[in-house]
């Protein structure tokens, strides 16, 4: 953490308003100021929240979800040859440290025990989580740092594991904080959902060891940490029954909503610079790539994170899920370049122009799930052929059955009528121009006619269904069997499928090898997979339950065999990321012993 505070954890570091020299008509410092109120540096400690809460490079691919299509190569995450040199790991490390130091800062001046210091509190405690989900040990540093302190040595796993839990318990039992927030500000609901979070982390790492890491196998020593992160799911999901539909928890209209527990505030109105370039990219990478949104109307997607070929089957038909969480349908734009219609002739008039009259519109793409036949999408073409028709933008309306081993593909002729019926190798349908479905959980409606990070939707960090599962997982490693099928029935329901009985009546619909079998964590995983999909969790899911040797192996096409995920002596698997190799050099508590196995 040396190589961080010298590059940017200093007070200095803040914003304008923190710095130290003292510009003051009345000689003013900064103890003075904010020993008065840290009002301001708890708002730098919430912000900072901006460059750690979203990363699908870190936090989504090396996992059994997503591909890079169009031709892009997997990329040092997927095939997993990433470096301890590798910026975007320090960048996440080293921005981590940042949150957790202005939250330090913040509990110096206000005080631990302040309404303040209660938040920061919080704030540090899940940059200590995230650290620990994808580090391991880290050093474990409470007090603020503004000087250019070098000697940090790395904390055991399970001291860090303890001092937050410590923390986090003292805090819900004690603090002044709010029972709810849904306007992104730490509560007592938020700390419970992160203790639940933090226990099962440490139930899964200090309390079952692994027999087989290829085959993902393991033995529970102890059930005390996963009972506690049951109870605190519980206590996290505050009473609240998952009534709302999938649609609407995700809707851009419904921020905030009762399920929401803990999320990064964003907000275009009143951005105090360029607007057009200073929300997030969530929206953007997810998908395929549908032409220069400049001109075509389309939303603008980098064939990044795209469906890998089980996505394409994880849901079943009947999943409610599937719709909330792809856009199936994109229409087609105005005048070709005509800013002032964009957001309600193209993609984006899905959300801002009524049924009756969408129902209208020239349609573009079209994209069925596997389950949907020939017969079934040939009788929707028909019934809506005017929608097919061309219009401005598109040259060439398609529509796509996602199905294996061959993508079933359909063009129409200008009257709307089918023109070509044909089926294309999955391999090849990935490397083309328009491949699949994008995501569409985090769009955002308002986006102007730009390519730069436009969205402005917060960013939901826990919610209710998302402890739901962790409750589920808990029950299931504690062997509370019944209690952990019954969140799971929950949670299924709400997507309108049936409730399983025993663990034993779930069936996968995706295609596995022989020798993989299909266990009770893997309908944790499968649920978890399609409730939070393209939320952040999956990397940390499968590192965490000890199957993300298992699941590359299987799935990932730039995965061949495990040995691809050790490092060249074989000595190691990869299953945290490596310590940044700067932290290594600055650090002089810190030395090349203290680096991961695979590194």
């Amino acid at each position: 953490m040396a190589a961080t505070l010298l590059t940017g954890m200093t007070i200095t570091s803040c914003s304008n308003f923190l710095e130290p020299e003292n510009k003051s008509a009345g000689g003013q410092t900064a103890d003075d100021r904010f020993s008065a109120d840290a009002t301001q540096f708890l708002t730098t400690a919430y912000s900072s929240l901006k460059s750690i809460a979203y990363n699908p490079s870190l936090y989504q691919q090396g996992t059994d979800l997503y591909i890079n299509t169009r031709g892009k190569s997997g990329g040092v995450y997927n095939e997993y040859t990433l470096t301890p040199e590798d910026n975007g790991v320090s960048s996440l490390y080293s921005n981590i440290y940042k949150t957790i130091n202005y939250a330090n800062g913040v509990i110096s001046y206000a005080g631990a025990d302040s309404n303040l210091g209660h938040q920061a509190r919080f704030l540090r405690a899940y940059g200590y989580y995230l650290l620990t989900q994808q580090f391991g040990g880290v050093p474990y540093v409470t007090t603020y740092i503004n000087d250019a302190s070098r000697e940090y040595p790395r904390t055991p796993l399970s001291e860090v594991y303890a001092g937050i839990i410590e923390d986090l318990t003292s805090l819900y039992n004690n603090s002044t904080l709010a029972d709810q927030d849904h306007n992104g500000r730490a509560s007592k609901q938020a700390v419970a959902a992160l203790l639940a979070k933090v226990y099962l982390a440490a139930g899964w790492d200090l309390d079952t060891s692994v027999n087989n890491i290829e085959q993902g196998t393991y033995s529970v020593n102890s059930t005390s940490n996963f009972t506690q992160a049951a109870q605190w799911a519980e206590t996290a999901i505050h009473g609240v029954n998952l009534t709302m539909s999938f649609a609407d928890k995700w809707s851009p209209s419904n921020e905030g909503n009762a399920e929401e527990i803990f999320s990064v505030q964003y907000e275009r109105t009143g951005y105090p610079g360029n607007s057009t370039d200073g929300g997030h990219s969530m929206q953007n990478n997810y998908g395929g790539y549908y032409g220069d949104c400049t001109t075509s109307g389309q939303k603008n997607v980098g064939s990044e994170n795209s469906q890998s070929e089980k996505s394409m089957y994880l849901f079943e038909e009947g999943d409610k899920r599937y719709e909330a969480t792809y856009m199936t349908t994109m229409y087609n734009g105005g005048k070709s370049g005509n800013v002032a219609n964009w957001g309600t002739e193209g993609y984006y008039a899905y959300y801002n122009v009524d049924a009756a009259k969408l129902a209208t519109f020239h349609i573009a793409h079209r994209y069925f799930p596997w389950y949907v036949t020939e017969a079934e999408a040939e009788a929707e073409f028909a019934a809506h052929k005017e929608q097919y028709v061309q219009g401005d933008d598109i040259t060439e309306v398609t529509a796509d059955i996602l199905t294996l081993p061959n993508v079933i593909k359909y063009t129409f002729n200008a009257d709307g009528s089918v023109k070509n019926k044909r089926t294309q190798a999955i391999s090849d349908y990935n490397v083309q121009t328009s491949n699949g479905v994008c995501v569409k959980k985090f769009d955002d409606p308002a986006s102007e006619q730009v390519t730069g990070n436009n969205t402005y939707r917060d960013i939901v960090i826990f919610h209710v269904s998302d402890m739901y599962l962790v409750a589920a997982e808990a029950y299931l490693m504690a062997g509370q069997t019944a209690q952990a099928l019954t969140k799971i029935n929950a949670v299924r329901n709400r997507a309108g499928l049936e409730s399983l009985s025993s663990f034993s009546d779930y069936e996968n619909t995706y295609a596995t090898s022989p020798s993989f079998q299909i266990r009770d964590i893997d309908l944790i995983l499968d649920e978890r997979a399609r409730e939070l999909y393209a939320e952040g969790h999956r990397w940390m899911d499968l590192r965490r339950t000890k199957q993300l040797v298992r699941y590359n192996v299987e799935f990932s096409p730039y995965i061949t065999s495990a040995k691809a995920m050790q490092d060249v002596s074989g000595s190691g698997y990869k299953l945290y990321r490596p310590i940044p190799a700067n932290e290594i050099e600055m650090n002089t508590a810190m030395t090349s012993a203290d680096q991961n196995p695979g590194y």
